[in-house]
Order: C-alpha cells, then sequence, then structure tokens
C-alpha cells in the first residue's frame, strides 16, 4: 500500500513535508516507523517472519510487528493499528513501553533507500500463537522463542535468516528492555 507518510529531517524532526512511501524510499527521505516486541510473562519473545511478497528482507525473521507511521498519525497510533492489522490483536496506548527512537539507514540492491527512525515498543502479550491472524501481504509466519533463544540469536545475527547484522545493538537493547520488564513485579 503506497500510504502518505511524514518526512522528517536527518535528527528525527518533523518537516512539515509528507510523501508517498513510495516516493520517500526512492529518494531516501527521513521517516518514523513504529515497532512492537511482544513478550510473554514465562519469558518468550514473539517473532514475525516477513512476507515472501516484501521487497525489503523478504522472508527474515524479525520484530513482531512494524510499520511506517502514517501522516498524522502519532507513534503509539501507529503501533496499535499495525499490530491490529498485522497480527489481528487490540492493543491499547496502556501497553506499549517505550524503549527508545533507533536511526536505521540502510539501501538496498533493489534501489530502496530507508532512512527509518524506530519508534520501539515492548508490550506483554497473552494471546496464544493459535489466536494471532496474519496479514498475508506483511507476515508469513509467527513464533515465539524464549529470551535465552532470542539472546542466542543475537549472538549470532544473521544465520538462519533471523534480524538485520547491521542493527545487533538495536536488538540486544531490545533484550536488556524485556529482561528488565519481566524482572519488576509489575510485568
Amino acid at each position: 500500500m503506497d500510504e502518505y507518510i511524514d518526512i522528517v529531517d536527518e535528527h528525527g524532526n518533523p518537516t512539515g513535508k509528507s510523501e508517498l512511501k513510495s516516493v520517500i524510499h526512492q529518494k531516501g527521505y527521513f521517516h518514523h516507523t513504529a515497532h512492537v516486541w511482544f513478550y510473554t510473562k514465562d519469558g518468550e519473545v514473539l517473532l514475525s517472519q516477513r512476507s515472501a511478497k516484501k521487497s525489503i528482507c523478504p522472508l527474515m525473521w524479525d520484530v513482531s510487528v512494524a510499520g511506517h507511521i502514517d501522516a498524522g498519525e502519532t507513534p503509539k497510533q501507529s503501533a496499535i493499528r499495525e499490530a491490529e492489522e498485522e497480527i489481528g490483536i487490540a492493543i491499547s496506548e496502556s501497553d506499549l513501553h517505550p524503549i527508545g527512537i533507533f536511526k536505521c539507514f540502510q539501501s538496498y540492491e533493489n534501489g530502496i533507500v530507508d532512512n527509518e527512525f524506530h519508534n520501539t515498543f515492548i508490550a506483554k502479550i497473552t494471546v496464544p500463537l493459535s489466536k494471532l491472524t496474519i496479514q498475508e501481504e506483511e507476515v508469513e509466519a509467527l513464533k515465539f522463542v524464549t529470551l535465552d533463544a532470542f539472546k542466542k540469536l543475537i549472538e549470532n545475527i544473521g544465520e538462519d535468516n533471523h534480524f538485520v547484522p547491521s542493527n545487533k545493538p538495536y536488538y540486544q537493547l531490545v533484550w536488556r528492555s524485556i529482561m528488565e520488564k519481566l524482572s519488576k513485579p509489575s510485568t
């Protein structure tokens, strides 16, 4: 889908301009995305396998839910919308715990220039895998991995088509943030 997205400067600040996603990726304009990493009370992390139809990193296992923040939308509104669209789960703003905004500037062989700021959240999930409904254009499959397995995947980043190797510090921070959240009594 070619939706309108707000353009930001190299520091992530709004420019007041919007453009179609296809143009943003063609010209390399800076823009925001929302990422949600879902975890269970038992210390499992939900991974999503990108659809084979995706033009960037098809079939790669990565973040639970992610997407571009539409023009005029807040990061939390986008995260809520993406969770509903991609895996059929309803969440609220209070479910989302922000862990940071991360630069991810990459160019791909297919000509896409992706200069994104990942507005990243963690959120507890209580719905079993069998109750999630995937959006086939975005998601090929879903799986839960233990936090130990998640850490090992990060240590061996890029193997078995898990995670973007250049973003290792990002994944390490996600792992630490979930570990910290689980260590608190109110998780």
